[in-house]
């Protein structure tokens, strides 16, 4: 295992051992949150008594093979934590960029829902600002989203379609398309947020703003607990 994977495992299992039996506990989806419940299987083989609410069809069926019980908001409204990745995550604030794994839409309801949204990542994650290595990721509906496109650019993103299997778009759990967003620095998050939450054919986007209530970051120096400022 390399170090970066095993800093990722080393974050996992951390926030894994806070979760305690009858707990409602969102599944988050990518290759971090993916360590994560392989964890949390091997709890619930070991007697952990949880209920999972998973973020995409991918973390439903690994899920599903570790033994865990799926569920869903329907039946129950709130989740009592959630472990989830992120692709940046800006220090002090702690807020995020996510969605690389195609399934920001999900993660944001999931996480909204969530009385604690614990994000796990290496220390590579961590940035002083956020779009400083990784573009906002845009899911937008299919219906003319040359438009929804052109709109975006016009907000300053320089704008890339993000490509799935057999040369077609990617298309996420809920059948929209993403498109990569650059803006660069980002000086002004929550200005971002509400211009993107403005644009007609946008139906989320991956900037995660005030929601994180703690990250665990591992890295050469072990495992940190940062709390939002």
């Amino acid at each position: 295992m390399d170090p970066l994977q095993q800093f990722k495992q080393a974050a996992a299992e951390a926030a894994v051992g806070l979760v305690e039996s009858g707990m409602v506990v969102g599944l988050g989806t990518g290759s971090t949150a993916k360590l994560a419940v392989e964890a949390l299987g091997k709890r619930v083989q070991d007697g952990l008594r949880i209920v999972g609410i998973p973020t995409s069809e991918f973390t439903g069926r690994q899920a599903r093979g570790l033994g865990i019980r799926i569920s869903s908001l329907a039946e129950h409204a709130e989740i009592d934590l959630t472990i989830d990745g992120a692709d940046e995550i800006q220090r002090n604030t702690l807020d995020l960029i996510k969605g690389r794994g195609g399934a920001l839409l999900h993660e944001k309801v999931v996480a909204s829902s969530s009385r604690r949204l614990i994000i796990i990542a290496d220390e590579t994650k961590l940035v002083d600002w956020l779009g400083a290595h990784v573009a906002v990721p845009v899911e937008v509906v299919q219906f003319e989203w040359q438009a929804t496109e052109r709109k975006l650019q016009k907000l300053g993103a320089q704008t890339t379609l993000r490509p799935g299997p057999n040369d077609k778009p990617f298309v996420t759990d809920s059948g929209n398309f993403i498109l990569d967003c650059s803006f660069s620095r980002i000086d002004a998050p929550a200005e971002l947020d509400q211009q993107l939450n403005s644009v007609v054919g946008v139906v989320e986007h991956g900037l995660f703003l005030k929601m994180t209530s703690q990250a665990i970051v591992a890295g050469r120096d072990g495992v940190k607990v940062l709390l939002p400022a």
